[in-house]
């Protein structure tokens, strides 16, 4: 296989839907998986094969979910900016809920639906202002951010919501982060679940269903120590805390389900050491593959799976787009490495496939499955 690629433990990603699926039962929660970490078609199937939902941010999700053979009565769409066409498939597909981000976006999608004449189903994401302690780079739910329609003005707004005629308001969705550590975080926004729920049926709204989001991060530093997540921690939280009576409990995760059965397998092309002193590696995996690190300034643990020797040395580890961030780490000990080696860089099963790109005309890469080694 032509490197780089990426290389998934199918095995690990069905211990892991087993755990959410296991974990989830015990409260009768329903899950729902983020599209947007991975839609590798492989993946999609044995993710389909343990019953889960979809969650989707675009009209092509929702179309590669019904693809992929979803059933549409699972998929919830969310999104900030859904443009028209977008809009007019998810009505047209009668999925179970559109999940509005903006006033002005309903009252779009109120004109739609009567277009069409069919009643929508909706939910209203709402924003908490809660700060999720992790990246600001994927932070969702402060009250800065563009996601969500303020708690505030959905209360100023409640009347004119109601009387959308061709919209059925059945649930809240709030989604406050990924890659979420602390779980401490998720008991505050349990308590303003409860605050926004009840207040709104106070204003007439009746709804079915409360999604909470998802955003339970994976272990990036030691991934073998942690290979499948808390999510029981995560839901007995939720079950301790959130008091919204006999309304179904939603949950959408990504990367918890397929972050840590991923790998990005690279070669090293070159050693080099700069005038400075610094060694670098120059691997033929890039940001094209897997743009985290330089996007985010995220972490990924590296290992060296070929080297002939226990000695080390420190690199930073670099790819080869035409981009000074594009770089995997740096300062950081790997078997003495040469040309040819193998590098596995772990944790890349979310949002590294998914948002490859083809910058410098890359070509984009292949995969490989653990269940076809065997």
């Amino acid at each position: 296989m032509e490197t780089p690629f990426y290389l998934y433990d199918t095995e690990l990603l069905r211990q892991t839907l087993e755990s959410v699926v296991n974990e989830s039962k015990r409260y009768n929660y329903k899950v729902h998986y983020a599209i947007k970490a991975n839609y590798d078609d492989r993946l999609l199937a044995i993710i389909r094969e343990y019953g889960l939902g979809v969650d989707c941010a675009s009209g092509n999700e929702v179309q590669k979910a019904i693809e992929a053979g979803f059933d549409p009565k699972s998929i919830v769409y969310a999104g900030v900016g859904k443009r028209d066409k977008e809009l007019r498939y998810a009505i047209e597909q009668e999925i179970m809920a559109i999940n509005c981000e903006s006033i002005e976006e309903l009252l779009v999608l109120d004109a739609m639906a009567a277009e069409a004449g069919r009643t929508v189903e909706v939910a209203l994401r709402v924003n908490p202002d809660i700060d999720p302690k992790t990246n600001h780079c994927i932070d969702t739910g402060q009250a800065d951010s563009k996601f969500g329609i303020s708690y505030e003005e959905i209360l100023d707004n409640a009347e004119r919501i109601r009387s959308l005629k061709h919209l059925r308001i059945v649930g809240v969705h709030l989604h406050i982060g990924s890659q979420i550590r602390e779980l401490h975080v998720f008991e505050n926004m349990c308590q303003k679940v409860n605050v926004i729920v009840e207040n709104l049926e106070r204003l007439g709204f009746s709804f079915r269903f409360v999604d909470v989001g998802g955003g339970l991060g994976i272990n990036y530093d030691m991934p073998e120590n942690e290979p499948i997540p808390n999510f029981a921690s995560l839901f007995a939280i939720v079950h301790n805390h959130l008091r919204v009576g006999d309304r179904e409990v939603h949950f959408e995760f990504g990367r918890s389900i397929v972050g840590e059965c991923g790998e990005l397998i690279t070669r090293v092309l070159f050693n080099k050491t700069t005038a400075t002193g610094r060694k670098l590696l120059i691997v033929d995996a890039s940001m094209t593959e897997l743009i985290r690190p330089a996007l985010y300034g995220s972490y990924h643990n590296i290992e060296n799976i070929t080297a002939e020797t226990d000695r080390t040395d420190k690199y930073t580890v670099v790819g080869t787009a035409c981009e000074s961030t594009d770089r995997f780490d740096e300062n950081v000990s790997l078997r003495r490495s040469v040309r040819g080696d193998l590098l596995t860089i772990k944790s890349a099963g979310a949002y590294g496939m998914s948002m490859a790109s083809r910058y410098n005309l890359h070509d984009l890469p292949g995969a490989v499955y653990g269940e076809d080694l065997m």
